[in-house]
């Protein structure tokens, strides 16, 4: 039995199933991502997107979609389905009976007495996909006719119809394989079945629309090449092996390989399996170098701040894989310099590396080795932040870090709207000199602990800066009217938005904040922004609120920052509450994470979203599984059964 079902009266509403969505995705950084009835709604969509190293690294999108029709008895039955405007052509949906999204998706579809299914694989190792059909029941023979949809572009454009498209096809062994433009890996598309044939028919369909791009105000046809059918005969009880790859393999072994990578699936009995199965899709590795994606199925592989937020819940909260976890730190540091020790565009991103190496501390106990390792790259960061070394951010006499570039938002809240950003928030950023103090006083601690005994110069360099932090954070950022922080001070002005970014001043281990303030903030912070969907980015009394995100990119853009929870933000909340409150919390942490797992079959299918409305009922919106997000319900998963067995 799937942990995730479907049944029919669900799947054959197109206003319901075409926004769910399933996303598999393998080590190689490939991935399939399509709605639960395979109607393609994104320009993201489809059943084998690859990263092309030629082309840059970024992922194409190689096979769009694979109609399938049953042939019995001269009458054609086609499965597919397509959108052409507000036309969907062929409607295979009404076929559909069934959907079982784990551990693989499976579709069901039952057309008269014939009951046939659909398996859909990503293979682990290989930038490959194995679609498994299987003919349960039938009352005589069947065609199987397989019609595939090329689109061989980047998963961020769309394509028309064009002379430059190479149509021309090369034969291998049960099967063809197709290279449109140059600089892509050949597309390889072979049945396991020995008695397959392929008949050359191409054509373009043009016009077909991505209802979803379209309900967003983006660019939402394209024309894909489809270039012939295969055709197969099937009896009752037969399987046959679809592969499309971008290498040629053995036919012979699709069925095998089929069934050995499925067998080996971990099975998802509860929410925390679907977490760490999320966990495990989110981490690729690519030509030796393990990374993280920040989200499926656009956001990209190997962002800084996105993996330095991520890492521990992906890994450490995940499965305990502490080498894994350094592993991707050491990829990360070793690949971006640039930003942790020169410039950035977000401010704190760097500094936000000490949190991280605080919790891999807390989570193994080895205080001394892990220091030993990544005290240099710490402490190369604190420097980076000395006066005239970044142009992004300057360090002043009182401590604080200033971060100003005219029409740039400096900090993670960096939606733009017509070139200018939404939240510029110019000045001293609340977190960014949380993460500062947290940075410092840790450094110095450790220093102090496992550096040089004699003629420290980092710890007399930076224990002024430190003492100026703590002597200036809480008069600068301090709203005694309202009983909270500031979000930011700029030139002339105190920004009075509610928001929770001074969450990381009281939830750090080194905070600036004395304990009296810390519970006002946190009141504060429990009145107006937390939700059942993580934390509101602005208090509901702002004038500036959306709690919807709808409507135009505008309009999205202006709710990004302005009202969306983000579930990210629930891991560093959920951590301090415990601190301060202890096993008490335990049913409140539970309360604030329920509501995930009613949505998990809400936009990303088995997923956890970037996002979610500041309004109720919070639907979810944005990427449909996010690391951060996923990896923060991890951070609370661990610990809620660490203060669980506390209580007992």
């Amino acid at each position: 039995m799937a942990f995730l079902k479907f049944n029919k009266s669900e799947l054959v509403n197109l206003s319901y199933s075409l926004k769910r969505e399933i996303i598999s995705a393998n080590k190689t950084g490939a991935y399939c991502n399509t709605s639960i009835v395979t109607c393609n709604t994104r320009r993201y969509h489809g059943l084998l997107a690859v990263p092309v190293d030629s082309l840059g690294g970024g992922k194409y999108m190689l096979l769009s979609s694979l109609d399938e029709s049953l042939i019995l008895s001269g009458k054609q039955f086609n499965l597919g389905i397509h959108c052409y405007g507000d036309i969907y052509e062929p409607r295979g949906h009404k076929y559909i009976v069934d959907f079982d999204a784990d551990p693989i998706p499976i579709v069901t579809y039952k057309v008269g007495e014939i009951i046939f299914t659909k398996s859909i694989l990503m293979v682990p190792d290989n930038d490959q996909v194995l679609i498994k059909y299987e003919l349960v029941s039938a009352p005589s023979k069947v065609t199987l006719q397989l019609k595939p949809f090329l689109a061989f572009r980047s998963v961020h454009s769309l394509t028309n119809q064009n002379a430059d498209a190479d149509t021309g096809y090369a034969e291998i062994e049960n099967g063809v394989a197709f290279r449109l433009y140059e600089g892509f890996p050949n597309l390889n598309l072979q049945l396991s079945a020995s008695g397959s044939t392929f008949k050359s028919m191409p054509y373009w369909y043009n016009g077909i629309t991505y209802s979803d791009e379209y309900r967003r105000g983006f660019d939402c046809r394209e024309d894909l090449f489809v270039p012939g059918v295969f055709m197969t005969e099937m009896k009752e009880g037969d399987s046959i092996v679809f592969s499309a790859s971008v290498n040629e393999v053995n036919p012979k072994t699709l069925k095998r390989k089929f069934s050995d990578i499925s067998r080996k699936l971990n099975k998802i009995t509860s929410y925390h399996d679907l977490l760490v199965h999320n966990a495990d899709l989110l981490k690729c590795r690519r030509n030796g170098h393990e990374r993280i994606t920040a989200g499926f199925s656009w956001l990209y592989t190997g962002l800084l701040r996105e993996t330095i937020v991520s890492l521990p819940g992906l890994t450490l909260y995940a499965d305990g894989n502490t080498a894994e976890f350094e592993e991707i730190l050491d990829n990360l540091i070793a690949e971006e310099q640039e930003r942790l020790f020169r410039r950035t565009t977000q401010v704190e991103s760097p500094l936000r590396l000490t949190d991280t190496i605080q919790q891999y501390i807390h989570f193994t106990g080895e205080e001394k080795r892990i220091w030993k390792k990544y005290g240099d790259t710490l402490k190369g960061i604190i420097e980076s932040y000395a006066p005239g070394r970044r142009k992004e951010v300057t360090l002043h006499p009182n401590g604080l870090l200033w971060a100003q570039m005219d029409k740039v938002a400096l900090s993670w809240m960096n939606a733009y709207v017509n070139g200018y950003p939404v939240t510029e928030r110019a000045g001293y950023q609340v977190e960014t000199n949380a993460f500062w103090y947290n940075a410092l006083c840790f450094a110095i601690d450790m220093e102090t602990k496992y550096g040089r005994k004699n003629g420290n110069t980092f710890i007399g360099k930076w224990t002024p800066v430190r003492d100026a932090v703590l002597k200036n954070f809480q008069p600068t950022f301090w709203c005694e009217l309202g009983g909270y922080l500031f979000d930011y001070v700029g030139n002339k002005e105190q920004d009075f938005a509610v928001r929770p970014n001074q969450l990381f001043a009281i939830c750090l281990d080194y905070s600036p904040v004395d304990d009296i303030l810390k519970s006002q903030v946190m009141s504060t912070i429990n009145n107006e922004l937390v939700t059942k969907r993580g934390l509101r980015t602005l208090s509901p009394r702002n004038l500036n609120y959306r709690g919807v995100y709808e409507g135009t990119q505008i309009e999205r853009d202006l709710a990004y920052h302005q009202g969306c929870t983000r579930p990210s933000l629930l891991g560093p909340y959920v951590d301090i509450c415990f601190k301060m409150m202890g096993p008490a919390f335990y049913k409140k942490a539970e309360y604030l994470v329920e509501g995930f797992y009613e949505d998990i079959n809400k936009h990303g299918v088995g997923a956890f979203s970037e996002l979610y409305d500041g309004d109720p009922p919070h639907e979810p919106h944005g990427a449909i599984s996010s690391a951060m997000s996923t990896a923060a319900l991890l951070r609370v998963d661990y610990l809620m059964s660490k203060y669980k067995e506390k209580e007992q």
